[in-house]
């Protein structure tokens, strides 16, 4: 008889969910995390970065003020204060995780997890071998520095940028996705001069051209400097700080570098080619529409799938898992229109198909788009504007795509996503009555197409 019916190896969101899920319908369940419980998007990801954002839009807010007649002393920021009162509510978080799991009768276990064959972990912290029924893994993703260049020691990554003793003066952060434009716009906001420096033509990869193009324009337009086709070669200690040597032969002198260049899927010593999982192209857990792996009893979701890297998706897999195995209602994730959120300053919200993506995919494609000056900022004399778009499908009407930049871009794509998810029209979005004044509105009132793309048939 096996010891559990699941044994998870990962404490973090998906896991957590599929571990209190299945408790719930009475299987015995254990879990392992060789960290803190909260995992990625908790300790050290999503959450904390979330309030090192707040916490670095303060300083328009202040500048701000006074346009609506509010005058406040020269603010002041104390970056160790930040650090420890976020330090406070991730430690609160992961009590509140631990609870949780307790509640639900859910044993956990602090310690890195092996997998030893098909039905038995082993317990790395004490060598103790658990038989199971079944093995989830949600180990989640871990940070890649990509190749290792002259003075890579000197490089941090988001795990250590959540824990620095001092704000820097100047920093210089190469990557041009999520967590690269995320902590340019928390350190430029906070103070520090920020220069960004990519390999590709330009930041977020994978996102409708449009939406790239303006949120660099309102970067560049804060004072971030923005490096696209070039690479970090080479880092240098001197007595003044870092000297980084890019692929373009310049030379930039900071006090901190950070890594965003991407993130692997977890899936080092973890025994899976002793157990015979087999893993994808790109090094993620290969699995079935139901998170099954290529040995039936051992399931995979989250980051470590190398699907889709979002908190959310992670656990609504978990939750999948789990009323799949232990509640006999096969299901199924539905990986498409998955709304998403980049917290850059401005923030992004998006859902569904780029303009590009949508020509290769439709025959007749609308585009609606409208860039303005947010209300806000009039009083405040601030020069930023907010941009928003439609991706329509000509042929039939439906809304197949909105992508917004600017404030709470984040917030409305979450309601937006319901109608996109709901096939709705972009005649469904034109009955819908504008609620004025607010930004939200002109994805109601954007009447006059932008352009309009017609594929032509093949001969």
């Amino acid at each position: 008889m096996p010891d559990v019916d699941l044994f998870v190896i990962g404490a973090g969101s998906g896991g957590v969910r599929a571990a209190r899920i299945a408790a719930g319908y009475g299987a015995s369940v254990m879990i392992a995390e060789e960290y803190r419980v909260g995992g990625t998007c908790v300790i050290r990801g999503c959450v904390p970065k979330k309030l090192l954002v707040y916490a670095s839009r303060f300083a328009d807010e202040f500048e701000d003020a006074l346009g609506y007649g509010w005058s406040v002393g020269k603010p002041s920021f104390d970056w160790p204060r930040l650090i420890a009162n976020k330090d406070r509510e991730i430690a609160r978080l992961e009590m509140a995780y631990t609870t949780n799991l307790e509640r639900a009768k859910v044993a956990i276990v602090k310690s890195r997890a092996e997998i030893i064959d098909a039905d038995t972990v082993r317990l790395v912290s004490d060598g103790t071998t658990v038989r199971a029924k079944h093995i989830l893994i949600a180990t989640g993703a871990a940070p890649s520095l990509g190749k290792e260049i002259e003075g890579c020691e000197h490089v941090i990554s988001s795990n250590e940028a959540f824990h620095l003793t001092e704000l820097p003066n100047r920093i210089l952060i190469q990557g041009g996705g999520y967590i690269a434009v995320e902590f340019a716009g928390i350190f430029n906001g906070l103070g520090s001069q920020v220069t960004l420096v990519y390999r590709g033509d330009n930041i977020l990869r994978g996102f409708d051209d449009d939406l790239r193009a303006h949120l660099r324009a309102e970067m560049e337009r804060r004072g971030i400097r923005i490096i696209t086709k070039q690479i970090v070669e080479a880092i240098e200690q001197v007595d003044h700080g870092l000297c980084v040597e890019l692929s373009g032969h310049d030379e930039v002198v900071v006090d901190q570098v950070m890594f965003a260049t991407g993130r692997r899927p977890n899936v080092k010593g973890l025994g899976l080619e002793t157990a015979g999982v087999k893993l994808g192209m790109t090094g993620g857990i290969e699995v079935d529409a139901y998170s099954q792996t290529s040995v039936p009893n051992i399931y995979a979701i989250g980051d470590v799938t190398d699907r889709i890297a979002l908190t959310p998706v992670a656990i609504r897999e978990g939750h999948a898992f789990a009323d799949t195995v232990f509640g006999n209602r096969p299901t199924k994730v539905d990986h498409t229109n998955v709304p998403t959120a980049v917290f850059s300053e401005p923030e992004c919200g998006v859902i569904g198909l780029t303009e590009a993506q949508a020509c290769r995919e439709l025959a007749r494609v609308d585009i609606y788009k409208s860039s303005f000056r947010p209300m806000k900022a009039t009083l405040a004399g601030r020069d930023a504007r907010t941009f928003m778009k439609l991706v329509v499908d000509g042929s039939t009407d439906r809304v197949v795509g909105c992508h917004i930049v600017g404030p709470d871009a984040g917030e409305m794509i979450q309601l937006i996503g319901i109608a996109v998810k709901m096939k709705a029209t972009k005649a469904d979005f034109d009955a819908v009555m504008a609620v004025h004044p607010t930004a939200a509105e002109e994805l109601v009132t954007m009447r006059e197409k932008a352009v309009s793309h017609v594929r032509q048939a093949a001969e």
